[in-house]
């Protein structure tokens, strides 16, 4: 494992004793705000978002849910937003937050980050976002990435990380002629028929595919995170499918499933890049959240692991949107060129809005100032004061709740409902209401003037100084005095 000063991640922490704090929260009683301090919750989205419910409520008729977007569904209802700078946003009656989201992770320099801004605009006043044909940013971009990540020999630049996870699992069943996939329970690599199987929790298998014929599903198999030599581990999984044909690859998140909601052990990347070269599989990274925001050399130039190929989000444009990509070895990714071509095995991709000007210029940018402000350690420096600041809190007022980070990406977990066991005889009994109590959760923290993911996750930025810190924490502070058993 990497130790250089250029990484975010400044200790690795205790997986283990992390991984039996949350197996010890979910084993007992919820401990959810207290009913009279939940009514005033409550209250405050009466009283002081108006416009929110008004504009969400219309939009309910028009839009599935009310909102386009599964990080907007927010208990009670979604906060419409209306602008965003650095470390804020502000929604349309006004009110102003901290902002934990930061869309999902990809905005390490903070939101709408000005010197970012300014070139995207003049890119739109001289070319327009999009033109359909080849723009020097293209090459800029994939050579950028290059330099910080050399593993990453060639880069295809997709419209998400969705497409980009569909990219990669192509490209390794037309390189390896194998077809069966094996991913992490619980992982989440975007929403193509071939992955919505063992969604949040490990061993759920297709539980989430409505809609998706079986035969979609039939070349993947999940395994459980961290397991190596168990019985249904990754190794029995390749023996496994060796007999079957064998597996064209194995695509992990770097740090654990859900951005580490189940951190993986220090060691676990090696051991299955081993087990990879072992079974002739290509090795997926997926680092649409761990891309730059690790470390300008991504999670692997931290582990020093090298992924076969390693899938792009919304990192690679700093935020800009039809953001995504897949990059590797070149004998890999040389299958994946644009035009046409015949006599060749080729794997079939496109997307008219990929790799469009606006998105290329904007990560080649957003990029170079990481590059210039070390915007990636200021994060995770945010990301340890914010996790030390909740860890005191929590040992404080006595909670069972668990705080952990791997640099600027935070977990506060207060119901565990996505840690919970498949094999728990209740757990059908329980996903309910620890459900309900993460969502109350995060409308609590909402009503302090925090923005979370679900309630749950907390990614910082280099806009979160030590006075941002500070003022969340004592936000943090007055709704952990809410707790139920808190005097």
């Amino acid at each position: 494992m990497h130790n250089s000063a250029a990484y975010a991640i400044s200790d690795w922490p205790d997986t283990g004793a992390i991984l039996a704090a949350l197996k010890q929260l979910v084993s007992q009683p919820m401990r959810p705000l207290k009913r009279d301090s939940m009514d005033a919750v409550m209250r405050y989205f009466d009283e002081k978002c108006p416009r929110s419910r008004e504009l969400t409520t219309e939009a309910s008729r028009y839009i599935p849910g009310g909102v386009q977007h599964n990080l907007a569904f927010n208990y009670p209802f979604p906060i419409a937003i209306t602008r965003a700078r650095d470390a804020w946003l502000w929604d349309a009656d006004g009110n102003r937050y901290i902002d934990f989201l930061q869309a999902g992770g990809p905005t390490l320099l903070g939101s709408n980050y000005k010197p970012v801004q300014e070139k995207v605009l003049a890119l739109i006043e001289e070319c327009g976002p999009v033109t359909g044909l080849f723009h020097e940013y293209e090459l800029k971009l994939a050579r950028l990435i290059n330099r910080h990540m050399p593993n990453v020999e060639m880069f295809r630049m997709l419209g998400s990380g969705t497409e980009s996870v569909m990219a990669a699992i192509r490209a390794a069943r037309n390189f390896t002629g194998h077809s069966a996939v094996i991913k992490v329970g619980g992982a989440y690599h975007g929403w193509s028929d071939q992955m919505v199987f063992g969604l949040h929790i490990p061993g759920t298998a297709n539980f989430e595919a409505h809609g998706i014929p079986a035969g979609c599903l039939e070349h993947t198999r999940e395994v459980y995170p961290n397991d190596i030599d168990g019985p249904s581990g990754l190794r029995a999984l390749l023996v496994e499918n060796a007999d079957s044909g064998g597996t064209a690859a194995v695509i992990v998140e770097p740090l654990g499933p859900e951005s580490a909601t189940r951190p993986v052990m220090a060691d676990y990347n090696r051991k299955v890049r081993q087990l990879c070269d072992e079974f002739g599989a290509l090795l997926i990274f997926d680092e649409v959240v761990t891309g730059f925001r690790v470390g300008l050399g991504g999670a692997q130039g931290y582990f020093d692991v090298k992924p076969d190929l390693t899938v792009f989000g919304k990192c690679v444009a700093g935020g800009y949107p039809a953001a995504g990509g897949l990059g590797g070895r070149r004998e890999v990714m040389s299958t994946l060129a644009a035009g046409l071509e015949s006599g060749k095995p080729r794997v079939y991709i496109g997307g008219t809005l990929a790799a469009n000007p606006l998105s290329c210029a904007a990560g080649y940018y957003a990029i170079k100032e990481i590059e210039k402000t070390q915007a990636h350690l200021k994060a995770g420096q945010a990301g340890d004061r914010l996790c030390r600041g909740l860890q005191r809190l929590i040992d404080s007022y006595e909670l069972p709740f668990v705080v952990f980070n791997h640099g600027s990406i935070c977990h506060l977990e207060t119901s565990g409902v996505m840690l919970l066991d498949i094999d728990n005889p209740n757990i059908f009994e329980e996903i309910g209401p620890r459900k309900h109590m993460m969502e109350e959760m995060g409308a609590a923290f909402m009503a302090a003037g925090l923005v979370t993911l679900a309630g749950s996750r907390l990614y910082t930025s280099m806009a979160d100084t030590d006075a941002v810190i500070d003022d969340a924490l004592d936000r943090f502070e007055k709704v952990f005095q809410q707790v139920e058993g808190v005097a």
